[in-house]
């Protein structure tokens, strides 16, 4: 049933207060100005008669005895398979210059599914990153952040997920975006013909902070719907840290008490709430997700990353361009590696690692004017193949592809004696052509 008042009792940024009854949290509500125009708001908090909305736009133009209806439903999302290649901003409209789409209405930020229907992560969503797929596996239903500072390529990174990845369907949430980051999604998908598969909602930096909220609850609400009809769905956030900075700017402006470094006590909460969307469904889809969290100053302690690591499922850090081998982490690696993948891969995996680390500590002997010995100038050596074949961001392998190089890398440097695998695998595995 909806409900109309008319007494605004004050205005602040993007937050209106309205005298209201019989309301509830998170209800659209719309606003008739003065001039003709609509906007729309959602409950933010209610306290006695007192109702604040954040406003989709600005307050600007909104007089104080203004009509304000009350819609008595959710902020909701229009979902079917014409989203498919669209883009969308904050408030779910199209920002493509293509048709309103028509389909079921889906509430957004609705609880995470159900934990009966979900069934233990067993298999691998493919990257053809050789640092993600041989290394840290994706696993499906899994959440896991890039750890990055400003400047670092993530978003480029994404993209390259984004083309190359064998999910069926691919959302991409962006938030604070810059319009050159926003026209780069486009192309990308465009060049990669990957477009078809992928559905963007994007909130730009010029745009109001609620569209910033809203955005993560658009696209993880279309990726749960498409779940529940079958689809492997690979979600894809940046950046969670403008997001994180939106709770606090409204925060802020709504006179609460801040916690940590300004940042509301529910930020754990308000990142976990999008982060447990991750799903395996029996007997239907998933939804992975992948986001990105800037560390500001590179601080690894700031509250967003402390927070997001607490939730999330390890996690990749983007370290002067590559993905750093040594600080990156998947937890649930060891329910694909060797079960659903090849038998030599995590004893491959762990030797190329161990043998890099050992060619760090001969690198620090050559930058002091140590001799190096001939085992130094082989690990000089694999370090060399190991950072252009394997920390390369730019390649395009499939794990099969990866393994066999990494093999060949080993046998390019080494004698088979000298990798520390164990002799079932060098017999079946070592390459005989080098």
């Amino acid at each position: 049933m909806k409900k109309t008042y008319d007494r605004i009792v004050d205005m602040r940024g993007n937050l209106l207060t309205v005298v209201a009854r019989d309301v509830s949290l998170g209800e659209i509500a719309r606003i008739h100005k003065r001039n003709g125009e609509i906007t729309y708001g959602s409950v933010l908090s209610i306290d006695k008669e007192l109702v604040t909305l954040q406003c989709f736009e600005n307050t600007r133009g909104i007089f104080t005895n203004d009509q304000v209806t009350f819609l008595g439903k959710q902020m909701q999302v229009d979902c079917s398979e014409a989203m498919l290649g669209r883009r969308f901003n904050g408030s779910g409209d199209p920002i493509d210059g293509g048709p309103v789409i028509r389909g079921e209405e889906i509430e957004i930020g609705s609880p995470s599914f159900n934990p009966v229907r979900r069934i233990i992560p067993h298999e691998m969503v493919r990257t053809n990153i050789p640092m993600i797929d041989v290394f840290n596996c994706l696993v499906r239903s899994q959440k896991i952040p890039i750890f990055s500072i400003a400047g670092e390529p993530y978003n480029a990174l994404l993209m390259r997920i984004a083309n190359q990845t064998d999910a069926d369907i691919v959302v991409i949430g962006g938030m604070g975006l810059r319009f050159d980051d926003y026209q780069a999604f486009i192309d990308n998908a465009d060049t990669a013909g990957s477009l078809e598969k992928t559905v963007m909602f994007i909130h730009k930096a010029t745009d109001p902070p609620v569209e910033c909220l809203l955005v993560p609850d658009m696209a993880l609400a279309v990726a749960e719907k498409f779940a529940t009809q079958g689809k492997n769905v690979l979600v894809l956030l940046t950046d969670m840290t403008a997001f994180a900075d939106a709770i606090k700017e409204i925060m802020i402006t709504m006179d609460q008490i801040p916690s940590n470094r300004g940042y509301p006590g529910s930020l754990y909460s308000d990142l976990a709430s999008r982060y447990e969307k991750a799903v395996d469904i029996d007997g239907s889809g998933s939804i992975t997700i992948l986001s990105v969290t800037t560390m500001p100053g590179g601080d690894v302690t700031h509250p967003i990353p402390d927070n997001t690591g607490y939730i999330t499922e390890g996690q990749f850090y983007l370290h002067g361009g590559r993905i750093d081998p040594f600080g990156s982490l998947s937890r649930l690696k060891q329910q694909v590696i060797g079960k659903v993948t090849r038998e030599d891969h995590g004893d491959l995996a762990n030797a190329q690692i161990r043998l890099y680390a050992d060619s760090k500590k001969a690198r620090e002997r050559q930058s002091m004017g140590f001799k190096l010995s001939r085992w130094d100038e082989k690990l000089l050596n694999f370090s060399i193949l190991f950072e252009d074949r394997m920390m390369n961001l730019e390649v395009n392998y499939t794990l099969q592809e990866a393994l066999d190089l990494g093999w060949r890398t080993l046998s390019e440097c080494f004698q088979k004696h000298e990798v520390g695998i164990k002799d079932s695998l060098l017999e079946k595995y070592w390459p005989t052509d080098v």
